[in-house]
């Protein structure tokens, strides 16, 4: 898919042009985000082991460029008219969690991220105990999933370096 005008600007950006929403964030910290995506896309847990200290070192900020391109890659799904409900994220994050963490971590991921599309944010934010780890591994495997709906893989990573303005 080629990228539409608002792909072409790095995702902090308003889409009105009018200079950026927020900070652009450092480029290890997208470049972490992506790689998280990346892994958990490829169900390589080698790859995703390798990232997790680097995402733990910037948890939050990777956990805010996650949501970025979360929000962005649903926006995709619906231009493209793929069907995608909260039934299918609860089931897709689930499947592409499986066996990439160990059963605590994978259990706490799929159950919260379960309570937050329904709505239910106490209810996540209770499972994850403050873990900010918890949302980092939500939000990539959510993005892998959702990327995957979209964008065969190559194009999925190729499409985010893009949109938050790193270079192949």
């Amino acid at each position: 898919m080629d990228p539409t005008p608002y792909e072409e600007r790095s995702v902090t950006e308003n889409p009105e042009g009018q200079g950026p929403l927020a900070p652009d964030p450092p480029d290890h910290v997208k470049r972490t985000a992506i790689d998280l995506i990346a892994a958990y896309a490829d169900h390589d847990r080698d790859a995703l082991e390798r990232v997790i200290p680097r995402a733990t070192d910037d948890a939050e900020a990777v956990r805010s460029e996650l949501r970025i391109i979360s929000a962005f890659l649903g926006r995709r799904v619906q231009e493209t008219g793929v069907v995608w409900k909260p039934a299918d994220s609860r089931e897709a994050v689930a499947r592409t969690v499986a066996e990439m963490l160990p059963p605590e971590l994978e259990f706490a991921v799929s159950t919260a991220w379960e309570a937050h599309t329904v709505g239910e944010e106490e209810a996540a934010e209770r499972l994850t105990r403050g873990d900010p780890m918890v949302y980092v591994h939500m939000l990539a495997a959510f993005g892998a999933a959702i990327g995957s709906a979209v964008y065969k893989r190559a194009e999925l990573v190729s499409i985010l370096r893009q949109v938050t303005g790193l270079s192949e």
